[in-house]
């Protein structure tokens, strides 16, 4: 039969369909009696006619599926084929059942070669995501174990089977198509004679499934992020910076944003507000700037209310307790609640000209569009730090970030795309544009904002999602489904995070204690 000659449709099965079905099920299933009575078929389509799959072929059944829905706390522990059938040959369905529960598949034999199993097996789990079940379980027929039951025990062949040292025509397909083997299980089916009446327990988890009670709670999959790419210019008042940043959010809550983000130090312009003398002392200059951070954070989380957006306030400078200085971004919540995030790792021109300190501490942030973590600038050139976030399952990492020249931008773009990848997650660049000759270190700036995402099939084939035009002022806007990271992170081409040697290192953040001075590992 040539590929030409088919004509294959996907549908449910129907009663009209059981003619066919016995006819094939008589052939697939004569070692262990054949096809099920017509009342039975009957019944299990009425019950879940959902979970009962067919494909034809120009009319003729060549391939079924036929599932049922079943409770996972109790189909996932050690059970019988005879624990899914009732009386008089009635498959037990339960329809407040947590999972499907995979009872055949068969192929006809001339249309094997065509991976219509795979076909059947792949519709099986987009209706198991459909309806929000936990997961597809199946007690899988090992029928090559009694070539090998002298020199192996079931154990042995299973892990000979996953290693493909020995082929299965069951569990090497059921390994393929992504499902786990959970257990052994014995006197699954006693008259399998050819699998001496073992069975493995196979499972397949939906990712993306939701409890019940937790459907109930507001939790977006679809975020949406707006970024500015900030002019650096000379303003008259504080006044008149405070009214450029509320412009912007306004703007991007017009445009249903959940996420409004700003650059690093990006009102250090307000060093300007200075006389030139004044700004030739670079420390006191900058401490300057510190003074207004407090007014700041507080307009700029009364914008965060008052426009219904999370605003990443790029970057300020911070006085903290010790008199020190710290550069911190501050995230906004539009609950009204303020968080902080300062910059760990200093760049020598921070240190030199400013004495500016690193921080300390580094978290995830729960907000209601994700969990985030906020990495300035450098920082992200330091890959341990966004690994350490993505074991706390970060989904969108903010780098705000300020550079003057086009390779130091490049270096934070490169690194960004790379922590995107390795940690299967977004990552929102913000920068700052514009010549300000006449303030001190506001020289130059280059930026091209953007936003990367991991690299594989389900997102743009560059790993870019947006970019400004470089240099110029502008707002960037850029959809980001969480969904796919869930899925990326579990059944991607690649699986960096679930993929690493685990066995061999690991990474671990050190809790300082600041009353005493000391460090003690986490």
């Amino acid at each position: 039969m040539s590929l030409e000659d088919l004509h294959l449709t996907l549908r449910n099965l129907v009663p009209e369909d059981y003619a066919q079905l016995k006819t094939l099920m008589d052939r697939v299933y004569m070692d262990i009696g054949g096809a099920w009575p017509e009342p039975t078929i009957a019944r299990l389509i009425q019950e879940f006619p959902d979970g009962q799959l067919v494909i034809e072929d120009d009319g003729r059944l060549v391939g079924v599926a036929l599932t049922v829905q079943a409770n996972y706390d109790e189909f996932s522990n050690p059970h019988r084929y005879e624990d899914l059938i009732g009386k008089r040959e009635i498959i037990r369905n339960d329809p407040k059942g947590d999972a499907m529960y995979g009872l055949d598949v068969l192929i006809d034999p001339a249309y094997r070669g065509y991976r219509l199993g795979r076909r059947l097996y792949e519709a099986r789990k987009e209706l198991c995501r459909s309806l929000n079940l936990r997961a597809i379980l199946a007690g899988g027929r090992i029928p090559n174990y009694h070539q090998y039951s002298d020199e192996l025990n079931p154990a042995e062949y299973l892990d000979r089977v996953s290693r493909k040292e020995i082929y299965d025509p069951i569990l090497s397909f059921q390994l393929a198509n992504d499902f786990q083997v959970k257990r052994l299980l014995r006197k699954y089916l006693p008259e399998d004679e050819k699998s001496q009446g073992y069975a493995t327990l196979l499972e397949w988890n939906n990712i993306l499934y939701e409890p019940a009670e937790r459907l109930l709670e507001t939790r977006k999959t679809q975020v949406r992020v707006g970024a500015v790419q900030w002019q650096m210019r000379e303003f008259s008042s504080v006044e008149a910076v405070l009214q450029q940043i509320e412009y912007y959010v306004d703007a991007m809550s017009d445009y249903q944003s959940d996420f409004a983000v700003f650059p690093e130090l990006f009102n250090t312009p307000l060093m300007g507000l200075q006389d030139r003398a004044a700004q030739q002392d670079q420390i006191a200059a900058i401490r300057f700037v510190a003074g207004f951070t407090e007014r700041f954070k507080a307009e700029m989380s009364r914008m965060a209310v008052s426009y219904n957006i999370n605003i990443i306030g790029g970057s300020m400078i911070e006085e903290g307790e010790d008199g020190r200085l710290y550069n911190v971004s501050y995230l906004c919540h539009r609950d009204g609640t303020l968080e902080r995030q300062a910059k760990l790792h200093i760049t020598p021109q921070e240190r030199r000209d400013w004495v500016i300190e690193g921080g300390n501490e580094l978290q995830v942030f729960d907000t209601d569009a994700g969990r985030i973590g906020i990495l300035i600038c450098y920082d992200v050139e330091f890959p341990e730090l966004s690994r350490l976030l993505a074991d706390q399952d970060m989904d969108i990492l903010f780098v705000p970030f300020w550079t003057d020249t086009k390779n130091s931008y490049l270096r934070v773009r490169h690194c960004s795309q790379a922590r995107a990848i390795e940690n299967e997650c977004y990552v929102v660049l913000c920068g700052s544009v514009g010549n300000v000759p006449s303030i001190e270190n506001l020289d130059i700036q280059y930026a091209q904002s953007s936003v990367f995402s991991p690299s594989d099939f389900a997102f743009p084939h560059d790993a870019v999602l947006a970019e400004t035009t470089p240099n110029t002022e502008m707002i960037m806007f850029s959809d980001l489904d969480l969904t796919r990271l869930t899925i990326v992170r579990n059944e991607g081409s690649v699986t960096n995070l679930k993929d690493r040697r685990k066995d061999l290192f690991d990474l671990r953040l050190r809790d300082w204690s600041w009353k005493s001075g000391s460090r003690q590992e986490d």
